[in-house]
């Protein structure tokens, strides 16, 4: 039956419209995404089989262009509009953090920290600078690979806070493996950065670590 026939009220783009996209599930909310369904599958139906392929709605938004291609229904046209839709996301993370203080805004901060990082199949190391009323100025992944006190270069995240004027900035890097407990060596870090940052009187007000779940603060913890 095609989605068209259902009762009006359990058509998803319907539900969303009278009561909110919160309400739909994932197979809901995939359907309006993918709009039309393939033979003998509604849209519902073919998002159901996705989220069983890929695992979950996240492993789908994550799946490289092969993979994600490779599925029926799915394609580059598609491909393509996901990741619009993801930067899209990002970008307005990115304005909510720029109009307050990070300081007034921790969850904004790891919120949108985690939607720049979670997703990246390696370790990746960023920098949020921010300006003297801990506004964001900018964020940029400066290092990628294994991230330890040897592949980070202190010279280079000076340059960079020098070329935003930043007069504070946050540290951040990620854990693909989904755990966000942080290492030795990144408490190594910390301390490294943390000290030559401070010769030219930027300070460091927090190290991120993102993993599954709610990004790990080295400074809740007591570690900055």
């Amino acid at each position: 039956m095609s989605i068209r026939d259902w009762p009006a009220a359990e058509r998803p783009r319907e539900k969303l419209l009278k009561s909110g996209a919160g309400n739909l599930s994932d197979a809901e909310l995939l359907a309006i995404f993918l709009r039309t369904g393939v033979r003998g599958r509604s849209a519902v139906d073919l998002a159901r089989h996705l989220l069983g392929r890929f695992g979950s709605l996240r492993g789908l938004l994550e799946a490289d262009s092969r993979s994600f291609n490779g599925e029926l229904g799915l394609g580059p046209a598609k491909f393509a509009q996901l990741q619009a839709v993801l930067e899209m996301s990002r970008r307005h993370l990115a304005e909510g953090l720029r109009r307050d203080s990070a300081l007034q805004s921790p969850q904004a901060v790891k919120d949108y920290l985690k939607a720049r990082l979670r997703h990246e199949p390696h370790e990746v190391f960023g920098c949020l600078f921010l300006d003297s009323k801990h506004r964001v100025l900018a964020f940029e992944a400066l290092f990628q690979g294994s991230i330890n006190s040897a592949s980070v270069y202190p010279r280079q995240v000076i340059k960079r806070a020098l070329a935003h004027n930043a007069a504070a900035l946050i540290l951040c890097h990620n854990h693909p493996s989904g755990v966000s407990e942080p290492s030795d060596a990144d408490l190594v870090l910390t301390r490294r950065l943390t000290k030559a940052l401070d010769m030219i009187e930027v300070r460091v007000l927090d190290h991120f670590v993102i993993g599954d779940g709610e990004p790990l603060s080295m400074a809740e913890h007591g570690w900055l």
